[in-house]
């Protein structure tokens, strides 16, 4: 029997290129697998200098996932917090805020309002083919923001049919609550299009995400009522669109593609028993992203590629009295109840690879990044100008040894960027056996909505700081690779990791000298992050296992603001992950379950008692998340999916800190961290026409 694989190649990261291999079923596995973020060209796992995480398209169908968080709430490093009043998420990573983590589509980055990383969860999940996950700053090959990482998501192109449709319908409750296709619930309607021949292809997708939000009160509850009531999840409704044109033939490729979305999040305020009114409010967002690529092989050894890309962002806030005794609704007068925030980002990038030898190669390249913005809550309307030209090479001195050395030299509108150099290394120790070590700089420049963006309502009160330095960082990191068992039946391999971060000027809320009551972003001196990670990976016939542990270990910043009190430097939090998949041929159907241990993450606080000033230790409570799943082909065509998600119902972790006053003021409260366990059942529909 054979079978088709449609490998995505996104060359130095930007430049897609799809190929088409014929292979054997029953040496499917024994395929090397290919990554292409941060790299020269298309390269084995195994041969590259990074060490890479991958997430493909068949993991993403079998999670039954509706946005990026699902995929990656089971991966070593990732944590994500809620913003429940504006109905938002940001990620973590390695120990390290979102805002330091670059998250690209396709190689464009995604363009955020606020400080959070919302745009992870504002990318339609059925368009995705794969996410290449690098820890560890990659400044030198991406820019500013890639202090923690990058999340390189990488889009689907169409297949080798001639024309492929595709459509998907998903129901999910939201822990007890349900309403079938609206209303309480989630309520996932996707379709797709594709097309191909001659070289020329083009796709088109659409699709509506309704989440009917979870524990809210009635619109008729009373303020108090409402109060009443910790963990509201908000109604959110997302509309998204995407088409993708392009031509390519054996030396030249390129491509455009427009992604569009409209997200709009409800909130409700409680009515007053006295005059029977209410405050609603409406958060929309309105997000679109061109880009337009291409690689031109003008030779064996030498190769251009070249990137524009425009992404535009509106956030509107729209407050509304809602008069229950007339039905009438007049807008509010507030300050900041009626705004509409704009944020723009232009990039255009451009690289050479030019292979000099089977010694050495070399990548020149240069970019251009512009961004801006302008609402009623952003000082005048700033913009911020960066000029980058970098310059990478591989050296391979001898066979099994790969360096990669790296520079950036910046040349920032704002600030005086420094010149960011990186060290990456990868020896075959063994045929099976890869040790890599890296050192590399990191740099991030303050973004608009730090410097210019002020944020006031009834749960927050924040102040941008044009006065903020840019953060720099020296990251060190080496892995041990092992992929000693290769066999038609069995495979087996792990990877042992570690990182060290020492971050100067970290930028982190603080509470404004002038002002207690108001919270604004200052630089801190000194922060660090460590830690380490063990992943395995077992396949035996049908059955595959991913096991992982990590150990991260997030600098106590009292150690240096005071020799009074007897902290350690560095306070830890454990995660254990186990994603496990066994497959039934004969029935054309598998099961998956999906587990992560998150352990707790400690922190230690001032507090005052008795006049005596001491340091406490205080904990966000540890937890446990599972995910069930069922797939089953149905004739040719269809695929059922069923499943639970957040087998053990977990909905608020405990926190015992009493700090208050901060950017979300949750000194005290609980965590909240779900809608509680989940029920779905889906139908995927694919046909294609050679």
């Amino acid at each position: 029997m054979k079978i088709y694989l449609s490998i995505t190649l996104l060359l130095s990261g930007f430049t897609a290129l799809s190929q088409q291999v014929k292979i054997d079923s029953a040496k499917a596995k024994d395929l090397k697998e290919v990554v292409i973020t941060g790299q020269f060209g298309p390269q084995t796992l195994k041969n590259s200098v990074y060490n890479i995480r991958t997430i493909s398209a068949e993991r993403i169908k079998l999670r039954a996932a509706t946005n990026v968080q699902q995929v990656l709430n089971t991966e070593l490093g990732f944590r994500f917090s809620n913003d429940l009043t504006l109905g938002t998420t940001d990620v973590q990573l390695m120990g390290m805020t979102g805002r330091n983590i670059k998250i690209l589509l396709d190689g464009v980055p995604m363009v955020d309002r606020s400080d959070t990383r919302e745009s992870l969860n504002q990318i339609d999940i059925n368009t995705i083919d794969r996410i290449e996950i690098v820890e560890g700053p990659m400044s030198v090959v991406y820019g500013t923001d890639a202090l923690a990482g990058v999340i390189n998501i990488i889009t689907k192109n169409p297949g080798k049919s001639l024309v492929t449709i595709s459509a998907r319908i998903q129901e999910e409750t939201a822990g007890n609550e349900y309403s079938a296709f609206s209303g309480e619930g989630n309520h996932i309607q996707n379709i797709s299009t594709s097309w191909q021949n001659k070289g020329w292809s083009a796709l088109a997708g659409f699709s509506h995400n309704d989440f009917g939000g979870w524990n809210l009160a009635p619109k008729t509850a009373t303020i108090a009522e409402v109060e009443a009531v910790a963990n509201r999840w908000k109604p959110k409704e997302q509309w998204l669109g995407n088409t993708k044109i392009g031509y390519r033939n054996e030396n030249f490729n390129i491509w455009y593609r427009l992604d569009g979305l409209n997200e709009e999040i409800d909130s409700r305020g409680g009515m007053n028993p006295n005059n029977y009114r209410a405050k609603f409010q409406t958060y929309t967002t309105k997000r679109y992203t061109q880009q337009l690529q291409t690689e031109w092989r003008l030779a064996s050894n030498l190769q251009l590629t070249a990137i524009g890309g425009f992404t535009n962002l509106e956030r509107a806030t729209r407050s509304v009295v809602h008069d229950f005794s007339t039905g009438a609704e007049e807008l509010t007068t507030t300050a900041g109840e009626q705004d509409v925030a704009k944020f723009s980002s232009v990039i255009f990038r451009s690289t050479v690879q030019y292979k000099v030898s089977d010694m050495f190669a070399l990548q020149p390249g240069i970019e251009y990044n512009r961004d801006a913005a302008s609402g009623a809550r952003i000082n005048g309307s700033p913009a911020i100008n960066d000029y980058s030209f970098f310059i990478s090479g591989e050296v391979r001195p001898v066979k099994g040894i790969n360096i990669r050395p790296g520079v950036r030299f910046i040349k920032n509108s704002i600030y005086d960027a420094p010149i960011i150099p990186s060290l990456n290394t990868n020896f075959t120790l063994t045929e099976s056996l890869n040790f890599r070590l890296g050192f590399a700089k990191g740099f991030r420049a303050p973004a608009l909505r730090e410097l210019y963006y002020d944020f006031f309502d009834s749960n927050h009160s924040i102040m941008g700081n044009p006065d903020l330095k840019a953060e720099e960082s020296n990251s060190f990191n080496g892995s041990l690779a092992w992929s000693g068992i290769q066999t038609n039946d069995l495979q087996f391999r792990y990877t042992l990791a570690g990182f060290y971060n020492l971050f100067k000027n970290r930028i982190d809320f603080g509470i404004d000298a002038t002002n207690p009551a108001v919270t604004t972003l200052i630089n801190i001196s000194k922060y660090k992050t460590t830690g380490g990670t063990l992943e395995n990976t077992l396949i035996y016939k049908n059955f595959q296992a991913n096991i992982g542990l990590s150990y991260i270990g997030r600098y106590n910043d009292l150690t240096e603001s005071s020799s009074n009190f007897d902290v350690p430097e560095f306070v830890w939090s454990a995660e254990v992950s186990a994603n496990l998949t066994y497959t039934f041929p004969k029935i054309n159907g598998s099961i998956s379950f999906f587990y992560k241990y998150t352990g707790s993450v400690p922190n230690y606080q001032l507090s005052t008692v008795n006049g005596v000033q001491a340091a406490t230790l205080v904990k966000v409570g540890s937890f446990n998340l599972a995910d069930l799943m069922l797939n089953k082909n149905i004739y040719k065509c269809l695929t059922i999916n069923v499943g639970v998600k957040n087998l053990f119902n977990v909905t608020q972790l405990s926190n015992t800190s009493t700090a208050s006053g901060g950017a979300h003021s949750t000194g005290g409260a609980t965590v909240p961290n779900s809608y509680g366990r989940s029920y779905l059942v889906g139908l995927t529909f694919n046909w294609n026409k050679n």
